[in-house]
Parts: C-alpha cells; sequence; structure tokens
C-alpha cells in the first residue's frame, strides 16, 4: 500500500529554519546534499511508515506518534510522524539532542 505524505506548516518551518542554518553554517554542497537526503527520507514514508518505531513521545499524545532518525551523531535528527489511514502526517522534525516535545521547558 502506498501512502501519501503529507507536511504539516510546523515541520516545514522546522526545515526551513534547518536549511537556514545550514546556509549560515556555510555548509555548501555538502549542507544541500543533508537537506534533500532529508526530504527523500521524509518521502519514503511512502512506503512501510509502520517500519520506525514509535517515538518517545508517543506515551502522552491520544494518537500514534512514530519517529524516522535521519542523520548521524551527533546531528541526529527525528523526523515526528503519524499515520491516518492512508496518509502519513510530518508533524515535526527535531534535532536528537532536543527535549522532547511533552517535555517541560
Amino acid at each position: 500500500m502506498a501512502f501519501r505524505v503529507e507536511v504539516t506548516p510546523e515541520a516545514k518551518q522546522d526545515a526551513n529554519t534547518l536549511l537556514e542554518w545550514l546556509n549560515s553554517q556555510y555548509a555548501g554542497d555538502a549542507g544541500l546534499r543533508w537537506f534533500r537526503g532529508l526530504n527523500e527520507a521524509i518521502e519514503s514514508l511512502s512506503t512501510l511508515p509502520k517500519r520506525c518505531r514509535l517515538a518517545p513521545e508517543n506515551a502522552s499524545v491520544p494518537f500514534e506518534m512514530r519517529q524516522l532518525l535521519y542523520g548521524k551523531r551527533p546531528h541526529m535528527y527525528r523526523v515526528l510522524f503519524t499515520i491516518d489511514g492512508d496518509v502519513v502526517y510530518v508533524l515535526r522534525i527535531r534535532h536528537g539532542r532536543r527535549r522532547r516535545l511533552d517535555e517541560p521547558h
């Protein structure tokens, strides 16, 4: 079964912030390749999205939340998403070292 992948405005903003940061660090072609790889990883959720494990935040939300890990430590990112029927909704893109969404500030 093929799934449609939809990226929420919050996740789009997360991605834009990442791209801006890469540009500010003069990452050049390597940064653009990394960013394209992130987008390809997100698009890969159209096939077997349940291959990804449940996110740590799953217990604190009223729906199933999963995570796709992208990158290598220390630059690991978590793509948080949920599945509703045949649609995968990408909710957020977070650095792996950032506080979980359900943790207080």
